[in-house]
């Protein structure tokens, strides 16, 4: 039985990946910085589906939390197959009116814990010749729209040439955008959610059945919906200054984990 590591496992994209993957009979290594929540989560999935469910607390802002989940994917008597790099969050307000300490914290968790847990996890996936990593970033990656849009942005092109340089290493990389997602992540962020059109909504569920798809496809980017490979269309000729526009009145945020 394979086994994944999913970081901000217990909510949004995060728990519907867990949800999905438990499902398939996938055992799980489940992290996030909520010790009561992670049990709970370990339980249920455990419970409903019979897979072995581990628990990782880890605050990926702090070193300490980085190191433990990287030591966890480089150990190769007990490997993990498929990591899901998805911890996350968002910042409310514009550049400059955010601490710079939060605008680090952001860089910390979206590109330092990202590109240290993928290099964990492929250099033990290289040595057995398989496994997958998919990155969650978003269709803000695509727009200008501050510290968030630029931090995903890296971690699109970061995945795309990761994966091409492990190409015939049977160690998949894949990097994940999605638009709107229904979670918590605009809540607890202090997001208000009232100017966001109905239609650019996406279910979790949905959308992990996508990527999942996708990932095995051998495909290197996943915008799972219609919708917005249509908008991602529109944005690569679209003037950027008319993009920025958009994004400040739909907020600083696309895409929660």
């Amino acid at each position: 039985m394979t086994t994944a590591l999913i970081t901000g496992s217990t909510a949004g994209i995060g728990a519907a990946f867990a949800r999905r993957l438990a499902a398939d009979g996938h055992n799980l290594v489940l992290v996030a910085r909520d010790t009561e929540r992670l049990a709970e989560q370990a339980t249920e999935l455990h419970d409903r589906h019979g897979i072995e469910a581990e628990v990782l607390a880890a605050d990926l802002a702090e070193d300490a939390g980085i190191d433990a989940v990287a030591a966890r994917l480089a150990d190769r008597k007990n490997p993990v197959d498929l990591l899901i790099n998805n911890a996350g969050f968002g910042n409310k307000g514009r550049y400059l009116d955010v601490s710079m300490a939060d605008e680090l914290k952001m860089i910390k968790v979206h590109c330092e814990a990202v590109l240290r847990l993928t290099s964990a996890a492929t250099e033990a996936m290289r040595d057995r010749g398989r496994g997958g990593v998919v990155n969650v970033a978003s269709v803000a990656a695509f727009v200008p729209r501050g510290t968030y849009g630029a931090s995903k942005a890296w971690v699109v092109q970061f995945t795309q040439g990761a994966a091409r340089d492990l190409a015939g290493s049977g160690v998949r990389l894949m990097v994940l955008c999605p638009g709107f997602v229904r979670t918590e992540f605009h809540q607890r962020a202090g997001m208000g959610t009232d100017n966001i059109p109905g239609w650019m909504w996406l279910d979790a569920d949905k959308l992990v059945a996508s990527a999942l798809g996708d990932l095995a496809r051998g495909r290197t980017l996943s915008i799972p919906d219609p919708r917005y490979k249509v908008l991602m269309g529109m944005a690569k000729v679209a003037p950027r200054g008319l993009l920025g526009g958009i994004t400040s009145k739909t907020g600083r945020k696309y895409g929660p984990q």
